[in-house]
């Protein structure tokens, strides 16, 4: 029995560092999870990080349970025929989206609801590419997800008001507070995030401040949990580049990509995940 109404059945199309936090967070609810990936290893490697995520939760006090026993990894989208609700967690590029979305699509239930966790790509054009458009939204969940108490839901443009309702509910049973907003460019977190973000790269690159007093500036003045340089460098500069490149398409040049994050990027400086970007992580 899955805790206050979540759906009991659910999958995520993705076991990477975002799937892999979704997963979990139904997971330790009481839902049964399974996972898709692309490949064997892939799949082995998703089993790998949920476990690793259950594993730490109940370090801080998770009662110990069958969570694990309740994943399933899968390389077959029939894996998701059963499902209640899916969660897309795939790499922020339009082509894959689309190609991802149509094939879970056609496995689901006609009831199933479908949702992407993009943080910027819009909600509306990517139902536009379905069959079933009243049955999508957006699930913007944070990184890192086990950690972070926020999901974005994002009404498209055909969404059936019920599933926003309840995914209010389902961010409610996970713990985490919902932000409903309409479908826009970069809805609220990503728009303000990324706002925030270019404009300390701009200040690094004019030699303002160092990296590192302009992150103290956002924490200790405006309480931002990281700062903005660190946080890039926790998404990743090559996710942070990508989305600031779809937001000037949509919005203008005021989210034109700073030379700096352009420069990162092609010297393979990409943050966390890479050892250096605006802080060395080595």
């Amino acid at each position: 029995m899955t805790e206050h109404n979540l759906p009991s059945r659910v999958g995520v199309l993705g076991g990477g560092r975002m799937g892999a936090g979704i997963a979990h967070a139904f997971l330790i609810k009481g839902a049964d999870v399974v996972v898709v990936e692309q490949n064997d290893d892939a799949a082995a490697a998703a089993r790998d990080r949920v476990a690793s995520a259950v594993a730490k939760s109940i370090e801080r006090g998770l009662p110990e349970g069958d969570h694990l026993d309740r994943l399933a990894v899968s390389t077959d989208y029939a894996a998701f025929s059963d499902r209640e609700l899916v969660v897309e967690a795939v790499p922020e590029v339009w082509d894959l989206k689309v190609a991802s979305l149509r094939a879970v699509e056609q496995q689901l239930g006609t009831d199933a609801v479908l949702a992407s966790n993009t943080s910027s790509i819009s909600v509306s054009a990517l139902a536009g590419e379905l069959e079933r458009p009243e049955h999508f939204l957006g699930l913007h969940f944070f990184n890192p997800v086990p950690a972070s108490t926020l999901i974005e839901v994002v009404i498209g443009e055909q969404t059936d008001p019920a599933h926003v309702e309840a995914a209010r509910g389902w961010t409610g049973a996970l713990g985490k507070t919902p932000v409903v907003v309409n479908d826009a460019p970069g809805f609220a977190s990503s728009r303000l995030g990324v706002a925030i973000a270019l404009e300390a790269m701009r200040m690094v690159e004019e030699g303002v401040a160092s990296a590192e007093d302009i992150d103290n500036a956002m924490v200790l003045g405006y309480k931002h949990p990281t700062g903005p340089l660190k946080t890039t460098d926790i998404v990743g500069l090559d996710v942070r580049l990508g989305i600031a490149e779809y937001l000037e398409s949509k919005l203008g040049a005021r989210f034109a990509p700073p030379q700096i994050l352009r420069d990162k990027v092609a010297a393979g400086e990409l943050g966390r995940k890479s050892g250096k970007g605006f802080f060395d992580w080595s």
